[in-house]
């Protein structure tokens, strides 16, 4: 059995199985001809993401972006579900797949929805990725490589309990910190296009306490390419400024734009309703023991918010990437549902021979 950890969110896929991780942009187009490739440096296969699904073929990530005359991206949820989540799951999915043609042993995927979102799209989310699939990968020079994707279990869950979960669990699986495992924790998950608020009690999720709330970082983003766009002319799509609003400076027809002031100002603006929507949602919450901030765009937000939160807050490791925290998570409690599952059954596999002498 082969369990994978996968968030399909509006900036970023994410997946693992555990041994490799995978990243990139939430973005596809169609494939066109490309007349001439060379690369004179060594690039990941997130890089060359050309696959032909369900008799189509496209661009996807970076390739997308760089090569495709029009490109799809999206911040409404329908429309992820409905045309993005099962092209960019089955993607990922089929790279930790080893073998061509022979379908492997069956995939058990776990992920995750906005918990504004959960309820609305569990099913169909669910749906849309269990079965039998197949998908074919091109390489530069004209290759191709079939794999044949066979996703027998789809658990899903609520976004931000994948960060806590990865927190509390080893690989295997297993709870390691029970002491947070004992605690009523409260977690704030920034992503791109949204923030959660989710309250977890001694590993018992709390509905009245959980919240979906349009302020991803992505706000930012739509009015750094306003002032961009006042400024220069130039409409720059959002996902085309993942690394300028990160290093605050951006260069557009040969001249320079340096708008970390801005960026940090609306950045200022962006925590404080963050704080607010906190305060707001978990007022009678006040018994939370710990805060634990997570999310890609906690990252950028959180010597901002640290301020204007009062609390135990608890943040990832500065080495780490808040993207991943999620689905590693998601991984593990993979590991926790069906590798012991597996194990029962290998043992009585291995027993039946003897019972029946």
């Amino acid at each position: 059995m082969q369990i994978i950890g996968i968030d399909v969110g509006f900036g970023f896929t994410k997946a693992t199985d555990g041994q490799e991780s995978v990243v990139f942009k939430s973005i596809y187009g169609d494939a066109t001809d490309i007349q001439f490739w060379v690369d004179f440096q060594e690039r990941s296969l997130t890089e060359y993401f050309h696959v032909t699904l369900d008799g189509k073929s496209y661009f996807i990530g970076d390739l997308a972006e760089q090569q495709s005359d029009a490109v799809a991206f999206t911040l409404d949820q329908e429309r992820m579900v409905a045309d993005f989540a099962r092209l960019l799951t089955l993607t990922v999915t089929g790279l930790f797949l080893k073998n061509e043609e022979v379908p492997e042993t069956p995939i058990s995927l776990v992920s995750g929805l906005p918990v504004g979102f959960y309820k609305q799209y569990h099913d169909r989310f669910r749906d849309a990725l269990k079965g039998r699939h197949t998908i074919t990968y091109h390489s530069p020079d004209g290759g191709r490589i079939t794999k044949k994707i066979q996703i027998e279990r789809v658990q899903l869950l609520p976004q931000p309990m994948g960060s806590l979960l990865n927190l509390i669990m080893d690989d295997a699986g297993a709870i390691v910190d029970s002491e947070l495992a004992r605690q009523k924790i409260g977690i704030v998950d920034i992503g791109f296009r949204t923030t959660d608020y989710t309250v977890v009690d001694r590993l018992r999720y709390v509905e009245r306490s959980s919240r979906t709330m349009d302020t991803g970082i992505s706000k930012a983003y739509a009015v750094i390419a306003n002032k961009l766009r006042e400024n220069s002319g130039v409409n720059v799509e959002l996902y085309r400024l993942y690394r300028a609003v990160r290093n605050g400076t951006i260069k557009m027809r040969g001249q320079g734009f340096n708008f970390s002031k801005i960026r940090d100002q609306i950045y200022t603006q962006l925590a404080s309703t963050v704080s607010g929507d906190l305060d707001r949602i978990w007022s009678g919450d006040w018994d939370i023991e710990t805060i634990l901030m997570t999310g890609g765009g906690s990252k950028e937000l959180f010597g901002h918010l640290q301020p204007l939160i009062t609390g135990n807050i608890r943040t990832l490791p500065a080495q780490s990437d808040p993207r991943m925290t999620n689905v590693q998570g998601y991984y593990k409690y993979g590991r926790y549902l069906w590798a012991r599952e597996e194990s029962v059954a290998e043992e009585d596999s291995a027993a039946t021979p003897a019972d029946a002498s």
